[in-house]
């Protein structure tokens, strides 16, 4: 299947299945590391993955790349405004899952709490280009866990990224739009 304009609609308007998303990853044309330096508005693709929504729960606003070597791959709204850059170490990726429980409400204030023990100012990543389903392009790999997200661009302000966390059996899909 290849990611037509219709296709590349369905996925930013966040909804389509596992396959139809890969398909799409997979015509798209991959970035190199310059492309991908800024700071980057992110939201879920819908797939039906257990993550779906999860990030989006708890103000997740995105990515910011500052050079090759010096990523915050995770970017959150403090709720008056300003960003907060979290460690991703402190948060199980592998675990995560939109539940009742995640979406409670106590849930969300016991995570706004925690993050001023897991804000940091240091990078927790970095971009490499690296091979993924037959493709070089741009990734970012986490510094403390076994994630590479990998980027393939929609057009010259999109891309869409695949979350390749070793040991989940369904990739987590999500847009990048870049903020000017």
């Amino acid at each position: 299947m290849n990611c037509s304009i219709p296709f590349q609609e369905l996925v930013k308007a966040g909804a389509c299945s596992t396959d139809q998303a890969m398909a799409c990853f997979d015509s798209l044309e991959p970035v190199n590391l310059d492309f991908m330096l800024g700071r980057w508005r992110g939201r879920g693709v819908d797939t039906g993955h257990p993550m779906d929504g999860l990030l989006e729960l708890f103000n997740w606003h995105g990515k910011e790349f500052i050079s090759p070597e010096a990523v915050h791959p995770l970017v959150f709204n403090a709720g008056d405004g300003s960003l907060i850059k979290l460690d991703p170490r402190w948060m199980s990726m592998q675990h995560a899952r939109n539940t009742a429980l995640t979406r409670h409400p106590f849930t969300q204030r016991l995570f706004r709490l925690a993050t001023l023990l897991i804000r940091t100012n240091a990078p927790k990543a970095r971009l490499r280009m690296i091979e993924f389903r037959g493709k070089v392009s741009a990734a970012m790999l986490y510094d403390d866990l076994p994630i590479n997200d990998v980027f393939h661009r929609i057009d010259d302000d999109t891309v869409l990224g695949v979350m390749d966390l070793k040991g989940m059996q369904q990739p987590f899909f999500f847009l990048l739009e870049r903020e000017r």
